[in-house]
């Protein structure tokens, strides 16, 4: 059976959702936000999930949001934390191609200001060090395809992962 969504995972501010409605239009695939279909379930933004849920809340919102798709034919960018849940990562590989956007440690940084108003999981006393080692891990545990970003700007990792699904 071939597999017909693309799944881009990786860590917040690589591109998922840039990256993805642009590979979509290419593609000629549906596009879907995770984050958006959570706040649309929810009602409320992701900071504001986390804020009145907390952590655990917020990840229990996230796997059923995930958990709710069946989708067929479509681009899907996931929020940076569902790698934390094996229901949601094993309900998205059932039918999907997990395509990780790495973003070395340095980007990340250079990238991510506005942790809390982006809504990023970010447990209590955590560092973005420490989440940085823990994410890694669990993206290429999942990933059937790594592509990283390196220095590529945004139209390099468009084309690397259009060329990456074309070659599966």
């Amino acid at each position: 059976m071939e597999k017909s969504n693309i799944i881009l995972i990786g860590m917040p501010t690589s591109g998922k959702s840039t990256v993805g409605v642009i590979a979509a239009k290419i593609l000629g695939l549906n596009f879907i936000d995770t984050d958006l279909v959570i706040q649309q379930r929810e009602g409320k933004l992701l900071c504001g999930i986390i804020e009145n849920s907390g952590i655990e809340g917020f990840l229990k919102c996230e796997e059923a949001a995930i958990l709710s798709l069946q989708e067929s034919g479509a681009l899907i960018a996931t929020g940076g934390s569902v790698v934390y849940s094996e229901a949601a990562m094993q309900h998205l590989k059932h039918d999907g191609i997990i395509v990780y956007l790495k973003v070395n440690q340095k980007e990340l940084f250079k990238r991510l200001h506005n942790v809390k108003e982006r809504g990023v999981v970010l447990r209590p006393n955590e560092t973005i060090e420490e989440m940085f080692r823990e994410r890694c891990i669990l993206y290429e545990k999942f990933a059937d395809i790594i592509i990283d970003e390196g220095e590529k700007n945004l139209e390099e990792t468009v084309a690397e992962v259009v060329k990456a699904i074309g070659n599966q």
